[in-house]
């Protein structure tokens, strides 16, 4: 087993307009990919357990094989930059998915 942070080459989290932000998660190579494709822990339903919010809230959950890689955007919880915000770029939204156990070989 691994965690999503060892597999992947890339995870990052970016503002994607002042109501949502989206992450990016890529790949280096097709099998570590289709590993964590296959693993079914990457799902909307997980994904929105890991950040304790509705399915409804994630707007995009893609798998993109061309480039290896997983694009999801969800709803802020408060807009960037307003009273509340303690990430008005959206660059650490990612760390709740760092974590995810990835079953199978490496």
């Amino acid at each position: 087993m691994a965690k999503l942070f060892e597999l992947a080459k890339v995870l990052r989290s970016k503002n994607s307009g002042p109501f949502e932000f989206t992450m990016d998660i890529l790949f280096d190579e097709k099998e570590v990919y289709e590993r964590v494709k296959q693993s079914h822990v990457m799902t909307k339903e997980k994904v929105a357990e890991a950040y304790n919010i509705s399915v409804s809230d994630i707007h995009h959950f893609v798998f993109f094989d061309p480039a290896l890689g997983i694009k999801i955007t969800m709803a802020r919880t408060v807009s960037s930059g307003t009273a509340g915000d303690r990430d008005v770029y959206g660059a650490q939204q990612h760390a709740p998915l760092m974590n995810l156990e990835i079953d199978g070989s490496r």
